[in-house]
């Protein structure tokens, strides 16, 4: 099933297409909360540092697929706006094995250096094992990941968002079902809740692939004059390969934080932990949002519609606004609750803490939810270099001002979280005030040519 998103209602199109996007993501959360829910309640505090502070180098890597998934998808939908079908055929091959090359690299590098990566990240000497034995596991699904995230990326490129949220329903619920199987019955500890997650992620990963090359077969079938041409990966790699730095700066800013969150013990590290999945779980329909958005954007920006995206643009901005002030009211009124869902009742400092930290970032979701509009609009137009300084500078922001507020005394941890919202405002500031002053050149910077 394919759909144009050149036509019909603006808003209607856009939260048609949207909407499986975030539950398919929300659902993907699942994975990571499930492990962090049940480990904190089945295997302690430490166990959920552990695996807390090894989430956060997972997210970091698989960025780096997922921002050459998301660069790939955005060339897929101007081709297919312009209807460009042999241009689209040529994208594809030269996408998948690009991303498949540097996911075997990917995974060899990082088996080779994890003693160092477990170093760099400060971890107390304590936890070193226990992450050590949970990052064994969840990065042998690197190739699932690799082939979840290109399959999903190019069916939505095609107006598709529905079957990836399909094939993540059941692997959410396998997680849950295998977590709770292999820590909670077979006491397999923090590798039974990474066990759980990758086997989760090969079923929705190798489903989505076989159920594109059935549903798609015009897309793989062998055609004269359409061949991998080197002009092709080049084309995706210089594309890509700015929307891989934006998601790569973005975690990497994350995971040094990591680091020095980690620096301040166990019970900060739990803390943060148990808070971090819960902010992201809050703001992942702005983020998945965005990424609708930019599909839209880039699709009718192949059409040459620029009417449409700049209507486009004003329903993105009031949708994703009302959203995150409502998400914003339910999270600072019920941080503690959802905090007391990861941790025993008893553990009252990681709760106090990690309340503290969700009632300074759940304020602020609005400007979470205009960076990512401007990701996605920047990315869509041809100039994912500004999403690039976008991220710079909220990232910059987020960890110059953390290790500098988190220094002085009187100030302390609470200083990393302040440095988060502070972050956002000021790449909000650029990337609107950029728009506003040129938007004539951004709407026509880039032309993309078979």
């Amino acid at each position: 099933m394919e759909k144009e998103l050149t036509q019909g209602p603006v808003m209607k199109t856009m939260l048609l297409f949207a909407i499986p996007m975030i539950l398919g993501d929300l659902l993907q959360q699942c994975y990571n909360i499930a492990d962090t829910l049940i480990v904190g309640k089945f295997l302690g505090v430490e166990a959920l540092a552990a695996v807390g502070s090894a989430f956060s180098l997972m997210t970091f890597v698989t960025s780096i697929l997922l921002g050459l998934a998301m660069g790939s998808g955005t060339v897929f939908s101007i081709r297919f706006g312009q209807g460009d079908k042999d241009g689209l055929k040529e994208a594809v091959l030269a996408s998948f094995t690009l991303l498949a090359v540097i996911t075997v690299i990917l995974n060899l590098l990082i088996f080779l250096g994890l003693d160092w990566i477990i170093l760099f990240l400060r971890t107390p000497e304590s936890l070193k094992g226990l992450m050590k034995e949970y990052l064994s596991v969840i990065f042998a699904g690197m190739a699932a990941i690799f082939l979840y995230n290109f399959f999903s990326s190019l069916l939505r490129s095609l107006g598709n968002s529905v079957v990836p949220l399909v094939f993540l329903a059941v692997s959410a619920l396998l997680n849950i079902g295998l977590d709770l199987l292999f820590v909670a019955v077979l006491d397999c500890g923090v590798a039974g809740a990474a066990q759980a997650t990758v086997i989760s992620q090969y079923v929705s990963g190798i489903g989505i692939a076989l159920y594109t090359l059935r549903a798609f077969p015009r897309l793989f079938r062998r055609k004269d004059g359409i061949r991998l041409r080197f002009s092709r990966i080049r084309e995706i790699a210089s594309f890509s390969s700015l929307t891989c730095l934006q998601q790569s700066v973005m975690n990497f800013g994350i995971l040094t934080v990591q680091g020095l969150v980690n620096s301040f013990g166990t019970t900060v590290m739990a803390a943060f932990a148990a808070a971090v999945k819960i902010d992201a779980f809050a703001y992942l329909p702005v983020q998945d949002f965005g990424n609708a958005f930019s599909i839209f954007t880039a699709q009718n920006f192949g059409a040459k519609k620029q009417d449409r995206i700049r209507k486009g643009i004003r329903v993105a901005v009031l949708t994703s606004f009302s959203f995150s002030l409502l998400v914003s009211a339910l999270v600072f009124s019920f941080a503690a609750p959802l905090m007391s869902l990861f941790l025993d009742a008893k553990e009252t400092a990681v709760i106090a803490e990690g309340v503290r930290y969700l009632r300074i970032e759940g304020a602020f979701y609005c400007l979470i939810g205009g960076l990512f509009l401007l990701y996605g609009l920047y990315r869509a137009l041809g100039q994912p270099g500004m999403s690039v300084v976008l991220t710079i500078v909220s990232l910059g922001t987020r960890v110059g001002l953390a290790y500098l507020l988190s220094a002085i005394p009187a100030v302390g941890v609470v200083g990393i979280w302040w440095a988060v919202p502070i972050g956002w405002f000021l790449a909000d500031a650029l990337g609107v005030g950029y728009y506003l002053l040129r938007p004539a050149k951004a709407l026509s910077q880039r032309e993309y040519r078979s």
